[in-house]
């Protein structure tokens, strides 16, 4: 059993690539029963968030598994097969294990260290098994690349500093107010920016949020998602008076704030501080405002600043993840190369008690006189030899397999007890054991369907 994983994300395929190659919720399940059904594949997870697209599969072999997924995905989406090499990248085996297991812990996604894509691989995980698409292989390395993100982020501070330009500015408020619960936010501009920001601050607790824009249609939308008020900018002094807090992110060419202007309003509310961020470019507060007594002024600078080292904060949480990774991936290809050993194992029992089988056919015709006493005494005793000698080469074989080249071991193993014919006709058993699984599933959806009919 081979692992495949084929996707595209924010680093291989610009959004307007990313967006066309994207299952939405109601068509997942349905992706994944066609998937399934699919020539080689015997597993299949699909992981859709608005940064990636992957699908991971557990095939019988790499080269039929690459084929019959990369024609899959080409038919759901209806384009030439050719054009999925553009954007698309194909990971097998240890190297698609490593891959989830950086996607969960947050050390693939566009902001290191965020914490949403656990639930995102998670809730991926628990619809494939709702739909019954995985199995042993599956089940097992999601719930381990769940359990190791939920405890690398427990173990490290790699989701603690804020790594963006909104979020930053929110942190050196909290050092300031140490909290925003009883505290005015007055936010100039109605931008995307703006927009991130008051997410950030309705999320820490702020309750009293007015938006001020140029037009006050645009001020009264982003004010309404988060109970505010809009005004317009000639209404500013005005509500400079109350404000404790002041976020700058417009389009405009010039200060719409100068120091002589903000002055007056601050004599007018003696000791009490007012804490401004400037995050637009060009700037929107006149730098000389920081002169004022009482007056904290921020601008981008010193907010990319903090991001930077808070991202060098992150690489080094990330380098201990990373030995942590290492550590599960390894447990987990060891765990994975044991189960090579079951069939293999089963197979050997099989041949040699089905010739013990023979042997014991052949002694009852030739002593026909035996009593079934004396029969038994020979079967029991002939079965002991047997499971004597195979002891010491299965002990070996499971250790042997956890190393280096293990397959080559189990090929090995398989070649020099001739089990390759048994091994085929064990997974014929498991094919015809699927295939009437499947044909009576579709019975039982014709019935149901049937029965939805007539009523």
């Amino acid at each position: 059993m081979e692992i495949l994983l084929i996707g595209l994300n924010y680093k291989t395929a610009p959004v307007e690539i990313r967006e066309k190659f994207t299952f939405n919720d109601d068509s997942t399940p349905r992706a994944l029963h066609l998937l399934s059904q699919t020539k080689s594949v015997l597993e299949c997870i699909i992981v859709g968030t608005c940064n990636r697209t992957e699908i991971y599969v557990v095939c019988d072999q790499l080269h039929t598994g690459r084929f019959y997924t990369r024609n899959f995905l080409a038919e759901w989406f209806g384009v030439e097969k050719e054009s999925l090499f553009d954007y698309f990248y194909i990971k097998e085996n240890e190297e698609a294990v490593d891959h989830l297991f950086n996607v969960t812990c947050g050390l693939d996604s566009m902001v290191m260290g965020e914490t949403q894509i656990i639930g995102q691989i998670r809730n991926s995980f628990l619809l494939a098994q709702q739909h019954e698409t995985t199995g042993t292989i599956f089940n097992t390395l999601f719930k381990q690349a769940v359990t190791l993100a939920k405890r690398a982020h427990t173990e490290t501070n790699v989701s603690q500093n804020a790594v963006s330009i909104s979020y930053a500015a929110i942190e050196l408020g909290k050092k300031i107010f140490g909290s925003f619960a009883d505290k005015h936010v007055l936010i100039l501009g109605a931008g995307k920016m703006s927009l991130l920001t008051a997410k950030h601050l309705h999320a820490n607790g702020v309750a009293h949020v007015t938006v001020a824009n140029r037009t006050l249609e645009r001020a009264r939308v982003l004010a309404d998602q988060f109970n505010g008020v809009a005004c317009t900018m000639e209404e500013l002094p005005q509500k400079l008076l109350k404000a404790d807090i002041v976020i700058s992110s417009t389009g405009a060419d010039g200060f719409i704030l100068s120091k002589d202007q903000l002055k007056p309003i601050m004599k007018q509310r003696p000791h009490k501080p007012l804490f401004m961020i400037d995050i637009a470019v060009p700037r929107d507060l006149d730098p000389g405002i920081h002169d004022l007594e009482n007056v904290f002024l921020y601008d981008i600078d010193d907010l990319e600043g903090i991001v930077e080292s808070n991202l060098a904060e992150r690489s080094k949480e990330a380098e201990r993840i990373t030995v942590m990774i290492e550590e599960e991936k390894e447990e987990f290809i060891n765990w994975k190369q044991t189960l090579g050993v079951v069939p293999l194992i089963a197979a050997l029992r099989d041949k040699a008690f089905s010739i013990h089988g023979e042997a014991m056919r052949k002694i009852e015709n030739k002593l026909p006189h035996l009593s079934e006493k004396e029969l038994h005494i020979i079967r029991k005793h002939s079965r002991g030899i047997i499971s004597q000698l195979l002891h010491d080469p299965i002990v070996q074989l499971k250790e042997l397999t956890v190393q280096k080249k293990g397959d080559e071991v189990l090929d090995i193993f398989s070649t020099i007890f001739a089990l390759d014919e048994m091994l085929e006709r064990k997974k014929q058993e498991a094919l015809w054991e699927k295939q009437k699984k499947e044909a009576l599933a579709r019975e039982n959806v014709t019935v149901i369907s049937t029965r939805e009919q007539r009523y």
